[in-house]
């Protein structure tokens, strides 16, 4: 591949005004097999959310807080595999996978907006199954509609705050050694060993960032499904044991899938080695997960199973 270093010179200093990825891999021979199992893995991934949303859309039987959560997170991996995916496929098949300046911000707020979003949306489907089995009595009561929807208005507000506030700081900082992104997108470590000038600040606020993921939503995860558990060891009945377990396991599943790539990504000084291999783990989170979460839920659950064959069999009569 040429990599092309584009600086322009302004009063002794200078900016680059566009970047270019080096994708996951630099060896020629693996970037068409690639091509073609990212872009299976991202048909599946738009496919299998757009039909989750549909399904859950066109069945009265699924309008509920839990499905509603579900929704949100669906539309959430539809929208970030969009802003990841499309950039990496072009990169397989072309000789420089280039992004402007701009875009390159515009992506990462983007990335930052819908991955902090998620954490917030899984935290509220935990406390949603905390209410439907520990206080199941007054559950339709606890989580109404207005709940619901402030808790997703939460959601969408804090990944919109943690985004504004990553890009905003990535945006002071001076381009102007290499434009070349050890990366398939412009992430936040890949883009801070590009900076010129101090990322003290950037690091700050992503220390500060993950601290408040790891209090808010890591610790009203685990409050959550520690009172699940002790609900559970309290139960008498197999029956309830089985059902309460069948409702939890694939939310349980996906928090466990979500956060571990997200740790083993971030979770360490960002090096050139580091941003290496959290380039791989990377792949998980912003590919993997986006495409296994309708899987999940549609081959666990016996809702969206009986659901998917009313809505087949509608339109085949």
């Amino acid at each position: 591949m040429n990599y092309t270093i584009i600086q322009t010179a302004m009063e002794n200093d200078t900016s680059v005004t566009e970047f270019v990825f080096l994708g996951l891999t630099d060896q020629p021979e693996l970037q068409l097999p690639l091509f073609f199992v990212f872009f299976l893995n991202y048909t599946a991934t738009v496919m299998g959310n757009l039909s989750l949303m549909i399904l859950i859309c066109l069945n009265s039987h699924l309008h509920t807080p839990m499905y509603y959560f579900l929704f949100n997170l669906s539309f959430i991996d539809f929208c970030y595999s969009l802003v990841c995916t499309p950039k990496m496929l072009v990169g397989f098949v072309s000789e420089n996978s280039i992004i402007f300046y701009t875009g390159c911000m515009t992506q990462l707020f983007f990335f930052c907006f819908f991955v902090n979003s998620e954490c917030y949306v899984l935290t509220a489907m935990a406390y949603d199954r905390y209410v439907a089995i520990c206080k199941p009595l007054i559950y339709a009561i606890i989580m109404s509609s207005r709940m619901c929807s402030l808790l997703m208005i939460g959601s969408y507000l804090m990944g919109f705050a943690s985004a504004m506030a990553h890009t905003g700081c990535m945006i002071r900082l001076s381009f102007c050694d290499s434009n070349i992104i050890n990366h398939y997108m412009c992430d936040i470590f890949p883009l801070l060993q590009l900076s010129c000038s101090s990322t003290y600040a950037n690091e700050l606020v992503s220390s500060l960032i993950a601290c408040i993921v790891v209090i808010v939503s890591g610790l009203v995860i685990l409050m959550s499904y520690a009172s699940i558990l002790l609900n559970i060891v309290q139960m008498s009945s197999a029956t309830g044991w089985s059902k309460a377990m069948g409702t939890c396991g694939s939310h349980i599943i996906t928090v466990s899938l979500f956060y571990g790539s997200g740790l083993l990504t971030y979770v360490k000084p960002a090096t050139a080695e580091s941003v290496d291999q959290g380039k791989f783990f990377s792949v998980f989170y912003t590919l993997i997960v986006p495409m296994l979460i309708p899987l999940i839920y549609s081959l666990r659950n016996k809702d969206v199973k009986l659901a998917a064959k009313r809505i087949i069999k509608r339109f085949t009569i």
